[in-house]
C-alpha cells in the first residue's frame, strides 16, 4: 500500500461497531441476531417492481437531477404519511434526504460547532454517536430505562448545568428505540417538550420504527405534542425513513423542521450529494401512491410481532434468570442485560464459536459503557433461525459462565 507523501492531520472518526461484525457473517452456518435489517422476505417486491416501471415510464424526470429538497410528488406523499402520524407540516418544512442518517448529519453540520453540548439517550444508536464525535461535539449521556429516556434525570442534569453548557440538541428515538426497544410514555413526552421549551434546546425525534407497533399503538409524537403545547415555538425536529418499512436500498429519509433550518440543511446537502437519487425518489413516490404500501407494512408488522414473541419465549426458556429484558411493544430489537457473573468478551467469543452473532452493548454508549448488555434482532432471522440462534446463544452462556 502506497503511503501518502506528506503528514496529514487526519480527523479520527470511529468505525461502525456493528459493521465491524461483518467478517463473522461470512463464516459457514453463522446465524445473525445482530444487524438491524428488515426481513428481505417481507419486502413488497411486486409492488416495488410495478412502481419502478411506472417511474421509468415518465419521460426523463426520474433519470435527471432533481431539486435538493426532493421531488414534489414524493414530498407530497411524505407530507401525507407524516400527517397520518400527527406530524403536520407545510411543503417548505420538509426535505427529502438520503436516509434519515443524512438528515441527522445535516443537522449536526449546520447547528453544531466543536465543543457544543448534545444530549443523547443512553444507550443510543451508534451512527448518531459517530456523527457527533466527527463533529467534535461534547456528548452527554442521559440514562434510559425500560420506558425510554429518563426525563427526571434529564431535568436534574439541566438544573445542575450552567446555561452556557446546556445542550443545543437532544437526540431520542421515542418509538421502539434502537437498541432498547423502549416506548416513551405520553407523560414523559410532554415533560420532555416542556424542558426543551424552558431551557431552549432542540429535540431531534428520530422515528424509523413508529409504524412497526404490535397492536398497542404509540402515543402522540413529540412533534405533535410540542405543536399542541407551543405551536409558535415547537422545538422538535422530526426525522423518519422508509428503510425499515419499505426497502433500505431506496435510501429515502426525510426531515420536518422550520424553514430557516431546512434552508441551511439544503445548502449543506448540496455539498454532499446535490440531491437524493431522483430514480429512488420517483419509485418511492409511485409506490406510496400505488396503494399497496399499507398492506405490506401491516404484514411486516404482524410477522415481526410473531417473531418477537417467539424470540422472547425462547430466551425465557433457554436463558431464564441469566438475562433480564423488557418485551418490546414494537420495532426490531430486544435489549438484554446479562448476569454480572458472565464475562462479556468470553460470551461474545463463545457465541461466535457456537455460530451465532449479537451486538455487544458497548457499541451503544458514548462513554461508561455497560459491558453486561447486548442487542438482538428478531426482524431479519425467520422463526427457525431464531430458535436455533437462541439455542446456540444458550450454549455460549454455558461456556462463558464456567
Amino acid at each position: 500500500m502506497r503511503p501518502i507523501p506528506f503528514a496529514v492531520p487526519f480527523a479520527d472518526p470511529a468505525g461502525s461497531p456493528i459493521r465491524e461484525l461483518f467478517p463473522y457473517l461470512s463464516r459457514p452456518g453463522m446465524i445473525s441476531l445482530a444487524g438491524g435489517y428488515p426481513s428481505a422476505g417481507l419486502f413488497d417486491q411486486a409492488g416495488l417492481q410495478d412502481a419502478s416501471l411506472r417511474a421509468l415510464a415518465r419521460p426523463g424526470a426520474s433519470l435527471q437531477y432533481s431539486a435538493t429538497e426532493g421531488l414534489p410528488a414524493l414530498r407530497e406523499a411524505l407530507q401525507q404519511l407524516s400527517a397520518a402520524r400527527g406530524v403536520h407540516c407545510a411543503s417548505e418544512e420538509l426535505i427529502v434526504t438520503t436516509g434519515s442518517q443524512q438528515a441527522f448529519d445535516l443537522l449536526v453540520r449546520v447547528l453544531i460547532e466543536p465543543g457544543d453540548a448534545v444530549y443523547v439517550e443512553s444507550p443510543t444508536y451508534p451512527a448518531t454517536l459517530q456523527a457527533l464525535k466527527l463533529a467534535q461535539a461534547r456528548i452527554v449521556q442521559v440514562p434510559a430505562d425500560e420506558q425510554g429516556l429518563q426525563v427526571d434525570a434529564l431535568e436534574a442534569l439541566l438544573a445542575d448545568t450552567p446555561p452556557a453548557r446546556r445542550p443545543k440538541l437532544l437526540y431520542t428515538v421515542p418509538n421502539f428505540s434502537n437498541p432498547g426497544g423502549t416506548l416513551l410514555p405520553a407523560a414523559r413526552r410532554e415533560a420532555l417538550v416542556q424542558l426543551a421549551i424552558r431551557h431552549g434546546f432542540l429535540i431531534v425525534e428520530d422515528d424509523p420504527y413508529g409504524a412497526l407497533d404490535f397492536g398497542a399503538g404509540t402515543p402522540a409524537t413529540l412533534f405533535e405534542t410540542a405543536r399542541a403545547l407551543a405551536p409558535a415555538r415547537n422545538p422538535v425536529l422530526y426525522l423518519s425513513s422508509l428503510s425499515k418499512t419499505v426497502a433500505p436500498a431506496l435510501r429515502i429519509g426525510w426531515m420536518v423542521a422550520p424553514p430557516e433550518v431546512l434552508r441551511r440543511c439544503a445548502i449543506a446537502k448540496q455539498t454532499a450529494d446535490l440531491c437524493t437519487s431522483s430514480l429512488a425518489q420517483a419509485i418511492a413516490a409511485e409506490y406510496l401512491a400505488g396503494g399497496s404500501a399499507d398492506a405490506a407494512i401491516a404484514a411486516m408488522r404482524a410477522e415481526y410481532g410473531r417473531r418477537m414473541r417467539h424470540m422472547v419465549g425462547a430466551l425465557r426458556e433457554r436463558l431464564g434468570s441469566r438475562v433480564t429484558f423488557v418485551e418490546p411493544a414494537g420495532g426490531m430489537f430486544v435489549w438484554l442485560r446479562t448476569a454480572p457473573s458472565i464475562d462479556p468478551q468470553r460470551l461474545f467469543e463463545a457465541a461466535v464459536e457456537a455460530g451465532v452473532l449479537f451486538v455487544p452493548g458497548r457499541a451503544f454508549f458514548a462513554a461508561e459503557a455497560d459491558p453486561h448488555c447486548m442487542r438482538l434482532t428478531y426482524a431479519a432471522p425467520d422463526v427457525p433461525q431464531i430458535s436455533e440462534g437462541v439455542a446456540r446463544l444458550a450454549q455460549a452462556f454455558d461456556r462463558a459462565g464456567r
